[in-house]
Order: C-alpha cells, then sequence, then structure tokens
C-alpha cells in the first residue's frame, strides 16, 4: 500500500522511525524505509534527498511529537499538569522513543550525529525549562536535573514498557518540583522583606 498524497513526506519520516526502533541506524536505507511505507525508494530520495537529512527530519519530527505528546509544551501553570501524559505517549508509540535513544548511542560511534543529538537534547532542555518557568522555576541548573530524570524514566519504560513506573515517577518528580518551587518562593519572601 502506498502513501496518499499530502501525508508521504509523514509517512516516511514515521517509517524511518519504525525501522530504526527496530533495526538500529545501521538498517536505516532508502529502500528499507520505502519498504516499511510501501512506495519505491525513489520517493524517499525525491522527500529527502539524502541520508542525513533523512536523519535530520526523522529525529526532528520525532521529538517535536514527543514534546506535544508529554504536555511540555501545555500553557498549564499547575504543577499537577507538568509531564501528565509522558507515560501515555512512552506506551503509545514507544517506537519513537527508541529511535531518539538509537541515534544518540549511535553518535557515539559517528561522531557527526553529535550536532544532531545536541540540539534534539536542547529542545527537550528548552521545553522542560519552559515548563518549570510558567511554575515559576526560573533555576537553569534544576531544569537540566528535572530532563535528566526524565529523561531516565522514559529511557526505562522504552526499555521495560512499564508506564505504571513511569507514572508514579512522574509523582515523585512533580512532588519534588512542586517542593522546591515552594521553597524558592519562600527564599524570595525572605530576601524581599
Amino acid at each position: 500500500m502506498g502513501v496518499t498524497y499530502g501525508t508521504g513526506r509523514q509517512a516516511l519520516l514515521e517509517a524511518a522511525i519504525r525501522v530504526v526502533a527496530s533495526e538500529g541506524l545501521r538498517g536505516l536505507t532508502y529502500r528499507s524505509v520505502a519498504a516499511e511505507a510501501g512506495v519505491s525508494h525513489g520517493s524517499v530520495r525525491y522527500h529527502f534527498g539524502d541520508w542525513n537529512t533523512l536523519v535530520e527530519e526523522a529525529l526532528t519530527f520525532s521529538v517535536e511529537r514527543s514534546i506535544l505528546g508529554s504536555a511540555l509544551s501545555s500553557a498549564s501553570t499547575d504543577f499537577a499538569d507538568f509531564a501528565a501524559t509522558l507515560a501515555d505517549l512512552v506506551e503509545a508509540d514507544p517506537d519513537i522513543q527508541a529511535f531518539q535513544y538509537e541515534l544518540a548511542l549511535e553518535s557515539r560511534r559517528r561522531p557527526e550525529l553529535v550536532p544532531m543529538i545536541e540540539r534534539m537534547y536542547e529542545l527537550y532542555r528548552s521545553a522542560v525549562r519552559d515548563a518549570l518557568s510558567r511554575n515559576g522555576i526560573d533555576d537553569e541548573s534544576f531544569a537540566q536535573t528535572v530532563f535528566a530524570a526524565m529523561d531516565g524514566v522514559v529511557f526505562q519504560q522504552t526499555i521495560f514498557g512499564d508506564a505504571n513506573r513511569t507514572r508514579r515517577n512522574i509523582d515523585a518528580l512533580r512532588a519534588v518540583i512542586k517542593q522546591y518551587g515552594v521553597a524558592g518562593r519562600r527564599r524570595r519572601k525572605v530576601r524581599a522583606s
């Protein structure tokens, strides 16, 4: 079955993600993506031009989808909403996370991938910083720590598939964030008086 007009590019990106998630980056070829998407390999070349562009665009697509699906981009200023849908996101499409981790690990062997991975992580850190900032926490180091905890939780769910453990861990992380925010407000109040 071929890709329909208007969704071709997205279908190819999704196919690339599935290929890397199941076969690793070494399995990503025009032919493997075309076979996964049900199109000719010329279609992959037409849409992306070269292998690096395909990888970079698939990575950007996967990160944007993850940030939107995790509720980090929500305008909410309630800690109860922080990363509220993270476990559901990973459970619904673990291939997106596996794809990203595969690329991150492959970047150790292929240094030319490092800038892509750095951009990926910066997009995530920025989303976490923005979400914390909306909740009154403007501490870069704390935002980095929160992101690192979230990244570890997602990694474990990607491997073990335990969404309930992820929900419990995110609940615990929310409690830490909330306490950190309360303590910060107290410190600011004391300094102001």
